[in-house]
């Protein structure tokens, strides 16, 4: 196999693991930021946290295989993205420590001063980190100030203005969604009732954000459609993601939640794709100087490493999907509560 096609390969496995992950660890973020409003009382609480209980660290696996997999296969793309967002993803850790803090330690003190700290602490680490990733995306898809040898040029606030600050409320919105959607599935009675009347506005959130953000990114990242006009197949993406979107409140009207939940599942691959379609060939575009990007013929390891690396993923790969499908055939149906809960 070529170098190139070997490259190429690990550039599409990478967006599999991403995409994984966003679904995966998508909903149980989106859990997590409706927490606070879902939930009345107590029980309703552990309902909640539990739904998720015993696939949220399953879920971060795929976070977990996606920066090994960037540090084998690209290594100059995982140092330049990981000292370039140094601030931002000690912050993201921060809170993916958080959330799994939150959810061990809330019920192992009967206080209701200790109980209400934890679960603010759930509702805020979920709702930053699920911020955090949407103005990471937002920054590379936009573009970095990188200058020579890949290195950062920018501050902190470079990072934080409009375009990615709406890209961070867009990925909210969406997890929050897809969340809402997953808690749906596993609750009943009162609380599902109240699940299905948040749905509605979030959605409305979700799709006014979606339009605003595909206009800015029209004007502000006008490099994001370079690919699609070069190759029109493409833009079968745009239409299928433009259609998943629309057919969530139309599986949700037709008592289909199932369905729904599929079909959020496929906005987030539609929007993972057309992530990485923008980007593609790099993986950090230089706003200062085209030739500082770093693409994926300079940031790729040698051609032993991926070929080896690929015998790896043949064998590894079918282990974490094998695993993810037992969990989640072991946990489906609605929550219960018991005595191991949280």
């Amino acid at each position: 196999m070529s170098y190139d096609s070997l490259t190429f390969i690990w550039y599409v496995l990478l967006g599999v693991l991403l995409i994984g992950y966003s679904i995966l660890d998508g909903f149980d973020l989106g859990v997590g930021i409706l927490h606070p409003f879902i939930a009345k009382d107590d029980r309703e609480r552990r309902l909640v946290m539990n739904s998720i209980g015993p696939l949220w660290d399953g879920n971060e696996v795929w976070l977990v295989t996606f920066g090994g997999a960037l540090f084998a296969a690209f290594p100059v793309a995982y140092a330049t993205v990981f000292s370039s967002f140094y601030n931002a993803f000690f912050l993201l850790l921060t809170c993916l420590i958080g959330r799994a803090v939150s959810l061990e330690f809330r019920s192992k003190v009967k206080s209701t001063l200790w109980i209400k700290f934890w679960d603010i602490g759930f509702f805020l680490s979920s709702l930053i980190a699920a911020f955090l990733l949407g103005v990471a995306g937002g920054n590379v898809m936009a573009g970095m100030e990188l200058g020579p040898k890949y290195v950062y040029q920018g501050g902190l606030l470079s990072q934080v203005y409009w375009y990615p600050l709406m890209v961070g409320c867009l990925t909210v919105s969406l997890f929050a969604l897809h969340g809402g959607i997953y808690l749906y599935l596993k609750t009943e009675h009162e609380l599902q009732a109240r699940v299905r009347h948040a749905i509605t506005p979030v959605f409305y959130a979700f799709a006014s954000l979606f339009i605003l953000v595909t206009l800015a990114t029209w004007w502000h990242v006008p490099h994001a459609t370079e690919n699609i006009a070069a190759y029109p197949i493409l833009w079968v993406v745009p239409i299928l993601n433009a259609l998943a979107v629309l057919n969530i409140p139309r599986a949700m009207h037709l008592g289909k939640p199932g369905y729904a939940f599929v079909t959020s599942s496929l906005a987030i691959l539609a929007f993972a794709t057309l992530f990485s379609v923008a980007i593609y060939p790099n993986f950090m575009l230089s706003t200062i100087n085209a030739d500082y990007s770093v693409t994926l013929d300079n940031a790729r390891s040698s051609r032993a490493t991926l070929q080896t690396m690929l015998i790896i993923a043949a064998v590894g790969l079918p282990c974490v999907l094998s695993y993810t499908v037992a969990i989640y055939w072991i946990f489906r149906g609605k929550v219960k509560l018991d005595s191991s809960s949280y």
